[in-house]
């Protein structure tokens, strides 16, 4: 610093820095040295990850420059973006990402659902022969001597063009059309197999895999009364359209075609009409939780949705759907037995051997139950205005396993095949214990 400024006086130290000021000298002078003692801790911050810039003070080193003071600023280095590529040879190929791969792990809204998976509802059409059915509906054959009988829904659940529908939109039709996107250019599809006892059928089209959406299937055993509903289907011939609801409840027991009853049925207030049957039930994130098949419609002229709608839960999906793929047909495991809970109220009023256990309220004569040594009540009870038959067997356990809910039968029996060994554990009215072993036979045609 030179000595002569020391006395140099206010006025005329800031005249000269004035001058200074705007002649430039200052500025490129304090940007040189700015410029040095950044690029200095770029140098060293990097390797942290980050840059500090914690410049206190930057002046020249004589008193004629005024000290000027910078603001402490931590500035983040992000990392920088690299392209998703696979270099061979020194080429570079970028990598084909799918954005909008599904996440099974997070909600979706009712357009991204819609968005994704209803190019993979179908409508189902079936057509029968025209010398049978004319007259019946109105309507005027077509050039192939068909006349539409019937229409429905239905869902792609894999690449090789296999469809889920109900058994009743295909039932006894001797034609079935799967129409996509394009109203024109029907796909005749093939039934593969279906089951009356569940209301379900597996069509199959030839189609490009690539054409095809399939819809992904959940898990109906965790579906709970509150849970989103969303169906997608055809009410009415309006293809591709969706109404949303809730799961109203759960384990809902509904009559099949062929008499018997299908368990564990989900009831929705989603809006589902004819035209609906087969097509998808959804959850929030797009998974299939049951087949649209029933409802509780109004009478009169408004023969439509009252919010009371039924579907075939996700899981018998799974269980007749694999057997219709591999095999054609579904084989039901059977027993042979009518069944009731033991409630608290009945525990508290009869005299039973257990507090909790399956009533055998009737065994079928000639069924695999009657061979394998069950035993039916033989007295009727009222408690509460509820009936119950007594005096029979009380199941306590299947496979070793403790049971307490008549539904635990249920649903253990149709986890099997025909031929199938299982063991009971039951309890007579002696307050003895027999240990059953039976050999599953095969469901009838029918059930009342």
């Amino acid at each position: 610093m030179d000595e002569k400024n020391l006395g140099e006086s206010t006025e005329a130290r800031e005249s000269r820095l004035t001058t200074l000021m705007r002649s430039g000298y200052l500025q490129k002078r304090w940007l040189r040295k700015s410029f040095l003692i950044l690029l200095s801790a770029l140098v060293g911050g990097v390797i942290g990850g980050f840059v500090v810039v914690g410049i206190g003070l930057i002046a020249d080193d004589s008193s004629d420059v005024p000290p000027v003071v910078v603001q402490e600023k931590i500035l983040k280095i992000e990392p920088e973006p690299k392209p998703v590529a696979e270099v061979v040879s020194g080429v570079s190929e970028p990598e084909t990402v799918d954005l909008y791969a599904p996440k099974f792990d997070g909600v979706l809204t009712l357009q991204e659902i819609y968005e994704r998976y209803a190019s993979g509802v179908v409508q189902v059409r079936t057509l029968g022969a025209a010398s049978e059915l004319e007259g019946s509906f109105g309507n005027t054959p077509d050039s192939f001597g068909l006349q539409p009988q019937g229409l429905g829904s239905g869902f792609v659940i894999d690449k090789e063009g296999h469809i889920v529908t109900n058994y009743h939109v295909v039932r006894d039709a001797d034609t079935v059309q799967v129409v996509f996107s394009d109203d024109e250019n029907p796909v005749e599809a093939r039934v593969l197999g279906s089951d009356p006892s569940t209301d379900l059928a597996i069509l199959q089209v030839e189609a490009d895999g690539r054409a095809l959406t399939p819809i992904p299937l959940g898990n109906s055993d965790s579906v709970v009364p509150g849970d989103t509903a969303i169906a997608i289907g055809n009410p009415f011939g309006l293809d591709r359209t969706i109404t949303d609801g809730i799961v109203s409840a759960i384990q809902r027991s509904i009559r099949a075609p062929d008499g018997f009853r299908i368990e564990n049925v989900i009831q929705t207030d989603a809006a589902i009409n004819s035209g609906n049957s087969g097509g998808p039930l959804l959850n929030d994130r797009g998974e299939v939780i049951g087949v649209n098949s029933q409802i509780i419609a109004g009478g009169g002229f408004s023969a439509g949705n009252v919010g009371i709608g039924f579907a075939v839960p996700v899981n018998t999906v799974r269980n007749v759907g694999s057997q219709i793929i591999e095999t054609g047909k579904v084989e039901h495991a059977y027993l042979g037995v009518r069944i009731q809970t033991i409630s608290d109220e009945l525990a508290n009023n009869i005299q039973l051997p257990v507090d909790e256990g399956i009533l055998v309220a009737a065994v079928t004569a000639g069924s695999p139950a009657a061979i394998g040594g069950l035993l039916g009540g033989d007295r009727d009870v009222i408690v509460n205005g509820n009936n119950y038959v007594v005096g029979g067997d009380v199941i306590v356990s299947i496979d070793n396993q403790p049971v307490a809910e008549s539904q635990e039968l249920v649903d253990f029996i149709a986890s099997k095949r025909p031929g199938d060994l299982i063991t009971l554990e039951v309890i007579r009215n002696n307050q003895s214990t027999a240990i059953l072993i039976i050999k599953l036979g095969k469901r009838p045609s029918t059930g009342g």
